[in-house]
């Protein structure tokens, strides 16, 4: 299946990420890589680069990772090696190098008004926990609605900065911690939260939570507690409604759309998040304006959630 987005990224930008970063997004093909496709698409890299790779592997990978990349392939299988690695961290390079364009994407998603009136009980007066934070659209959200205290937890060091900037706008001191983390190494400890929630983050795919982070979400909420997975996937809700969700769907009165701060940034965000869809495009300049359908886009609105009790 063709992605969406048009890749700007090169092989030496994985540079970015930290030794336990790395550990994180190589770990047991989280990603769906073969050593084989990592190690052709390092050729040509920094040394250094190449050897923290080779340690962040499992060690059970790193003498084939060494093997594959000591014998050379074509410079055709290289440049489609570095092509499938950085179409497999694209969304993780965005929020590393990029976050601030991040942001400029989905700043304009609005989610549907009637979730967080919804939610409004298990948030006011309670602690709290976002998990895969980004840019702080539920963090935000659940300050407004009252949380005690609130957890906010995001891989990304741009986009916890972002968080940080918005949080100094607002009237969150001392009701809020902001920490490095992964759905499936939170740091937190047992039973700690009332309320652990995670909004267009959390999928069904390893590198994104699946079972290890739906175990540790269960891990730090406190029984009787609730998960919340806000505009999740709609080809994940098979799965999650195994595992006991309930799937909540807001009604609408009108088609919901992303409002881009500006035609110039619709532009902008479609070119690169939608490249592969043209429609997207034609109807900014066709329409002449910065709001965009999802069903343009092809996205499921953002008014459903889904809920498990612990």
């Amino acid at each position: 299946m063709q992605a969406l987005f048009a890749n700007p990224f090169h092989i030496t930008d994985l540079q970015i990420f930290d030794d336990n970063t790395l550990y994180m997004l190589l770990a047991d093909g989280s990603f769906g890589l073969t050593t084989e496709q990592l190690a052709h698409s390092l050729h040509n890299a920094p040394e250094l680069f190449i050897k923290r790779v080779q340690h962040a592997l499992p060690p059970q990978q790193r003498s084939p990772f060494k093997q594959a990349y000591n014998h050379p392939p074509t410079a055709a299988a290289i440049t489609d090696a570095q092509q499938e690695v950085l179409n497999r961290f694209f969304w993780e390079l965005t929020y590393w190098k990029t976050p601030e364009l991040y942001e400029e994407l989905v700043e304009g998603e609005h989610l549907h008004p009637g979730i967080f009136q919804n939610l409004e009980g298990e948030i006011r007066g309670k602690s709290v926990l976002d998990v895969g934070a980004g840019t702080g659209r539920a963090t935000l959200e659940c300050l407004r609605y009252g949380a005690r205290f609130l957890y906010a937890v995001e891989p990304s060091p741009g986009l916890r900065r972002i968080i940080q900037q918005k949080l100094a706008r607002s009237l969150a001191e001392g009701r809020l911690a902001l920490a490095a983390g992964r759905f499936e190494a939170l740091p937190l400890a047992d039973r700690s939260v009332d309320t652990t929630l995670s909004c267009s983050a959390f999928t069904t795919d390893p590198a994104q939570g699946g079972e290890a982070g739906l175990a540790e979400m269960k891990r730090v909420t406190r029984p009787g507690g609730k998960i919340i997975l806000i505009w999740p996937r709609s080809e994940d809700l098979a799965w999650l409604h195994e595992r006991g969700f309930q799937h909540i769907v807001l009604p609408i009165r009108e088609e919901m759309s992303i409002h881009f701060r500006s035609l110039n940034s619709a532009l902008h965000c479609a070119r690169r998040f939608y490249a592969h869809n043209q429609a997207v495009a034609r109807y900014i300049l066709r329409k002449h304006r910065s709001e965009v359908p999802f069903s343009v886009i092809g996205n499921n609105p953002p008014r459903d959630y889904c809920w498990l009790e612990v």
